[in-house]
């Protein structure tokens, strides 16, 4: 499979590191351009390349960077993607750590609708809440007690199968979360948030989650802060 994956933070490059371990063509783009990717380049083998170039020619496309940056992607980005292209987003909104106020977001739409409206391409969330370390180091083969499980969530469901296909392929049991709607259930302050949890405990988080965002992840007059220091 062709993966393009934009941005090459924590989840970013992890991302890059297993999927280039199963087996993927894999390319990868930052804010920063091509050169600044040659390290991550040589060890992986993924091709580093501009982000228009990510978002072209693949059969998944993952957006991984802060959601404060969302809106600095280049116009139409997906507007000559291919037909069928998955888009996964692993975005979270941190509003007093990091991203500041996003009014949409604020008046009740989920990140990753958001982020829908933003690029103009549907959109699966994954991959947002576990640590990138986790996902780094705790895959384990289809059938291990108590293998970690991912939810993800998305409106269509082939899309879905795609990146439950992949999740699966590098670790991790798949746990159909719902719609993009839903996805709420799964963002920071939930439940299921940064839980190593098996399927059932997944399900179980997934169904214990209140829509309503707690106060430590709704913007304030001052923010952003630091994760150090919210604000």
């Amino acid at each position: 499979m062709k993966i393009g994956i934009i941005g090459s933070g924590n989840i970013g490059g992890t991302l890059v590191r297993l999927f280039r371990a199963a087996g993927h063509d894999v390319s990868v783009a930052n804010s920063r351009g091509p050169s600044s990717l040659a390290d991550l380049a040589r060890e992986t083998g993924a091709h580093p390349v501009t982000v228009e170039q990510a978002a072209r020619g693949n059969d998944v496309v993952v957006v991984t960077i802060p959601l404060k940056r969302v809106e600095d992607l280049p116009a139409g980005l997906f507007a000559n993607a291919p037909e069928g292209v998955v888009v996964i987003d692993t975005g979270n909104y941190y509003p007093q750590q990091r991203d500041g106020r996003i009014d949409g977001i604020e008046a009740g739409s989920t990140e990753s609708g958001w982020v829908q409206q933003q690029i103009g391409h549907p959109v699966v969330k994954a991959f947002n809440n576990i640590y990138a370390s986790h996902l780094a180091s705790y895959g384990k083969p289809r059938g291990t007690p108590g293998r970690i499980a991912l939810p993800i969530a998305g409106d269509d469901p082939k899309a879905k199968s795609v990146v439950m296909h992949l999740v699966d392929e590098i670790g991790f049991d798949p746990i159909d979360a719902g719609s993009i709607a839903e996805s709420w259930r799964q963002q920071p302050g939930s439940p299921v948030y940064t839980k190593d949890y098996d399927a059932e405990g997944v399900r179980r988080a997934l169904s214990e989650a209140q829509k309503e965002r707690a106060p430590q992840w709704r913007a304030t007059p001052k923010s952003p802060g630091t994760f150090e220091d919210p604000a």
